[in-house]
């Protein structure tokens, strides 16, 4: 079949806070199920069935001509996927709230900048061995998240199908913030590897403080999609823009290097609008971040340069490239704190049972969780609903991949009956239009998902 799916991942997040146990009547679907003590969901800490072994599969059939190329149009088998949606898997950037909660807690714009650039960089780091592919949601697709405990309800839709969109709004139960952004992902596959460009701008708002900060998202790397262990990078320079105080915060994802020395790090600096630096951040995505003034962090390099701890090579005798796989570098387990440095973000440990649930955080396993008083809540283009994420999530593989092709071939007739009736697809739930921000095009949420009248939503399952 031609099937039109795109390979692509999500940059996500590990951490959450349970401090705030609030009930709001107008938050009626959260994300764990209907089973409450003391008014705070409990989720499920586990899925229905374990991961689906993918040892007697490969991807190397399907992506030997694509070398160089966009990913767009490539079908992957279903055992390569994870049982999440892509707008599931965007909604884990919701699980470190706190950090929201703590920067509008805070009277001084640069400590905000520095816990916003915390979240920023926590944001992704659920990516972290997550190597399944997330769903394409097909168009039209939506996902809602409320977590009264964290006190904000998400909602995501899939607004075009070619290129791949999708557009996110969460906004606080409080009326402290909002969060948003339209992804936009760019896949190439290398011989290797696969690359994935994050197009796309976040958007923060902190509505007590008039302020407003955007930036986008690292680069990531899958490496060894042919042979070889998968494992994950993250590279590249992501600036936080203040656009009321015009601090900014350039954050640089390290490339792992020669010997993965720098595997995992990220290193920069807040500077107010006269550049001046005022706090350097850094830390690993993988593990926490920390934030010192520029002065010490300067004088701990030169002691340590002196000391020549820089140039002591690891015990790592390949770098990044070899010529069978690229294989994984054994990174410092933990970050050196530099004394007076203040924590800004540590990440959660993953559950026992991770590994054989494709390297879930506690978070995204409550991402998919249904309980039959949500059905009646839900809009009909839920992922909840779609019935082969489901099927794979039951671990039952063969209805899945027959379910995902069914979709496909749903999605497929729709868009030509559109065409022969010269129709536009018309979105539901955000429209194009400027970021007013930055005025760079993005989708924007119309609002009314709240509302609960979904009597003109479209039928895609």
């Amino acid at each position: 079949m031609n099937s039109e799916d795109e390979f692509y991942d999500a940059e996500t997040g590990l951490e959450s806070d349970d401090s705030l146990e609030v009930s709001f009547k107008d938050a009626l679907v959260t994300d764990g199920g209907a089973k409450r003590e003391n008014g705070v969901c409990k989720r499920r800490k586990t899925l229905p069935a374990e991961m689906i072994s993918r040892n007697n599969f490969s991807v190397w059939s399907i992506l030997k001509k694509c070398i160089g190329m966009e990913l767009s149009k490539i079908a992957m088998p279903v055992v390569f996927n994870e049982p999440l949606s892509f707008l599931q898997r965007i909604s884990e950037y919701m699980e470190h709230t706190h950090l929201i909660h703590k920067a509008c807690s805070l009277s001084d714009s640069i400590e905000r900048m520095q816990v916003v650039a915390a979240f920023a960089v926590s944001a992704v780091a659920s990516q972290w061995e997550r190597t399944g592919k997330p769903f394409n949601p097909l168009l039209g697709e939506t996902y809602e998240l409320t977590r009264e405990d964290e006190a904000y309800r998400l909602i995501s839709e899939q607004v075009s199908h070619h290129p791949p969109v999708s557009a996110f709004h969460a906004q606080s139960l409080k009326q402290e913030f909002e969060f948003h952004g339209s992804i936009y992902p760019k896949l190439k596959f290398w011989g290797k590897s696969v690359e994935a460009e994050p197009k796309g701008t976040m958007t923060l708002e902190l509505l007590k403080h008039k302020e407003v900060y955007t930036w986008t998202n690292p680069m990531c790397c899958v490496h060894n999609i042919i042979l070889g262990k998968l494992w994950i990078e993250q590279y590249g320079a992501v600036e936080i823009v203040n656009h009321s105080t015009r601090d900014k915060c350039v954050l640089n994802f390290k490339p792992c290097g020669m010997f993965g020395k720098e595997l995992h790090k990220v290193e920069g600096h807040i500077q107010d609008k006269s550049k001046k630096k005022h706090k350097v951040i850094y830390g690993k995505w993988t593990e926490c971040m920390y934030s010192v003034d520029p002065k010490v962090y300067e004088a701990y390099k030169k002691s340590e340069k002196k000391a020549g701890t820089d140039s002591k090579k690891p015990k790592q005798e390949h770098g990044c490239e070899s010529e069978e796989a690229d294989e994984m570098p054994e990174a410092q387990e933990t970050v050196p704190v530099i004394p007076g440095s203040a924590l800004l973000w540590r990440i959660t440990p993953r559950p026992a049972n991770s590994a054989q649930m494709y390297n879930f955080t506690s978070f995204a396993m409550t991402l998919n969780e249904l309980e039959p008083d949500m059905e009646r809540l839900l809009a009909p283009t839920d992922c909840r609903l779609r019935p082969d994420v489901r099927a794979m999530e039951n671990g039952d593989i063969d209805l899945s991949s027959t379910e995902k092709e069914r979709l496909e071939d749903k999605q497929r007739a729709s868009r030509r009956e559109r065409s022969e009736a010269e129709e536009e697809w018309s979105t539901r739930w955000f429209q194009l239009g400027a970021n007013p921000h930055t005025g760079a095009e993005d989708w924007l949420y119309t609002g009314g998902y709240f509302d609960r009248n979904y009597t003109d939503c479209p039928n895609i399952y």
